[in-house]
């Protein structure tokens, strides 16, 4: 049963469009979501004005019984309580049903990282590259792993940033809130050189792009690393910007640094956020106990008792 022809649909969809700009293919999703809804209800005797909360979760068992992940049982969820709520606020219905209805459990993806290993063999890789665009390259793989930033702070970095060999970088991240991250040597190195070459001169971005006016696109320096992968040795789908941000702060953790610093560094406004890497101090915990603790020592004989 297609609910295309749904009176109440086609409003829901309008006040999506009209008040809060969902996009065309936003729109697609909802009206997909809807009408499956609709095929499931319509067995019951039912119709999303008169479904209840129990429906709604016969529903998700359902989505659950024909193999749909967590994430998107999640999605259906959230398209179904938007427009329930849209029938409640229009007073097409009494109550509204998905006020009560627990969203499904999404399990927390660890973040994807390179070993430090990868991240020299990325590295030396760049420093193969002939020419300006390797020194570029080599400046591009240097900023993002030794700073943690985003590719859209990274290419939004003028010159003027780095023009003299900060120890630090001021960033605007999101919401357009600045902070400060360490720069290292290695880094500081590569910008220079890579200053010293970087065309046209009068571009105020630190990595110009093919329009003298513009800087690299994000696209660009994603392409610039899958081929770098690929030098390099490494699967070119594991390298990615954001992978060598996860990269940094997996790595500043393991090596003892603290959460609330690497919070401040990658710009998370909530530590719950950078918790995430908690994975690498579990890690590291189990190899300290594992290769210090008496007991966790593989062969290592109790001393006799003495008589």
């Amino acid at each position: 049963m297609a609910c295309d022809g749904d009176r109440h649909v086609e409003a829901f969809l309008e006040m999506m469009a009209a008040e809060r700009g969902a996009a065309a293919n936003t729109l697609a999703a909802y009206r997909r979501d809807l009408a499956d809804w609709a095929v499931f209800l319509h067995p019951r005797g039912l119709a999303a004005h008169t479904a209840d909360g129990d429906s709604l979760r016969a529903y998700l068992a359902d989505l659950r019984f024909r193999g749909l992940s967590a994430r998107t049982q999640a999605r259906r969820l959230s398209t179904l309580r938007q427009f329930h709520h849209f029938l409640f606020s229009e007073g097409l219905r009494a109550d509204d049903p998905g006020l009560g209805v627990d969203a499904p459990r999404l399990g927390r993806p660890l973040p994807k990282y390179l070993s430090e290993q990868d991240v020299d063999s990325l590295i030396a890789a760049a420093g193969r590259r002939d020419g300006v665009a390797g020194v570029r390259l080599r400046a591009l793989v240097e900023l993002l792993y030794a700073t943690g930033l985003r590719v859209s702070e990274l290419v939004g970095l003028t010159a003027g940033a780095v023009a003299r060999a900060p120890a630090t970088l001021i960033v605007k991240g999101k919401g357009n809130k600045e902070r400060m991250v360490p720069l290292g040597t290695p880094a500081r190195t590569a910008v220079a050189e890579w200053l010293s070459l970087r065309q046209p001169k009068n571009s105020r971005w630190l990595f110009p792009g093919g329009d003298p006016a513009g800087h690299l696109s994000r696209d660009a320096v994603a392409k610039m690393l899958t081929e770098l992968a690929i030098d390099a040795g490494i699967a070119p789908g594991r390298v990615s910007p954001h992978v060598l941000r996860h990269s940094f702060a997996s790595h500043l953790l393991a090596h003892g640094a603290d959460l609330r610093s690497v919070q401040q560094m990658l710009g998370h406004a909530d530590i719950a956020t950078t918790e995430i890497y908690t994975h690498v101090l579990d890690q590291r915990l189990v190899a300290l106990v594992e290769g210090h603790h008496p007991l966790a020592k593989a062969g290592v004989k109790k001393p006799p008792k003495s008589e």
